[in-house]
């Protein structure tokens, strides 16, 4: 597997990644744990940390775009 997120790329997804999971769990925006936009939010954020952390985005390898320098 190649990389293709960079390093300013992962921080980025890792700080809105861990706000998506943090904030619907503290009810920082004021929505409750069981709605559904909870749900999403911490999805999304799952994908966002995971994709930081192995520095490969498969929508990315679709799009045939890289932000790794090489």
């Amino acid at each position: 597997m190649t990389f293709n997120v960079g390093k300013i790329d992962r921080i980025i997804r890792f700080v809105i990644g861990a706000l998506l999971i943090i904030a619907p769990l503290t009810g920082l925006f004021g929505v409750s744990v069981s709605t559904t936009l909870t749900v999403v939010f911490v999805l999304v954020g799952i994908v966002l940390v995971g994709t930081a952390a192995f520095r490969f985005c498969p929508l990315y390898r679709l799009l045939g775009t890289s932000t790794c320098s090489r």
